[in-house]
């Protein structure tokens, strides 16, 4: 079984600044967008199988995404594609500003879908939290059909909530077909 040996991110920018490895970040397109390790190769998980299996030669390969979540993951995915031992950002692009490296980040560019669907569900199950307490007891059914609707997503694959989202005005540059092509 392939594995991906993790680095920790001191190890992981002094290989890169020697030009002795590539980076290659695995998040989505909107992720990457807003923050990533300057010089990244951006090549998204959802996407992976259909990009070239071209990698810098003589060059290590060191993989990361966020929290290294999705790299452990699809460790044996990722290993297949390099001929030789490949690497993992051990702790992802957050050990990495946490480790204190700078990162190349666009605030124009909007919070990542994932993250906008979490706080907007969480805020609408608070705010029916509330207003039931306060207002009214019926309230308690804007929580519990947030509630069905993040369990629906979770088992089939599908979030009206993310696509309402992704076609809101602040995210149609973003998400939008244009976006997509790209």
């Amino acid at each position: 079984m392939s594995v991906l040996t993790p680095l920790k991110p001191a190890d992981v920018a002094a290989r890169l600044k020697a030009g002795k490895a590539v980076l290659i970040d695995i998040r989505e397109p909107d992720e990457f967008a807003r923050e990533h390790v300057s010089g990244a190769i951006h090549t998204p998980l959802s996407t992976f199988d259909q990009a070239p299996a071209t990698l810098p030669d003589g060059r290590e390969v060191i993989y990361t995404c966020r929290t290294g979540n999705r790299t452990g993951v699809n460790c044996v995915r990722l290993a297949a594609r390099v001929p030789g031992e490949a690497f993992v950002l051990e702790g992802g692009l957050d050990a990495w500003k946490s480790a204190g490296l700078a990162t190349r980040t666009d605030r124009s560019r909007p919070i990542e879908l994932m993250r906008q669907v979490q706080m907007t569900a969480g805020g609408l199950i608070l705010l029916g939290a509330a207003l039931g307490l306060l207002v009214h007891p019926g309230f308690w059914g804007l929580s519990a059909f947030v509630g069905a609707g993040l369990f629906f997503a979770g088992a089939t694959g599908f979030c009206g909530m993310a696509r309402l989202l992704a076609i809101m005005p602040w995210n149609r540059a973003a998400y939008g077909p244009s976006a997509r092509a790209a």
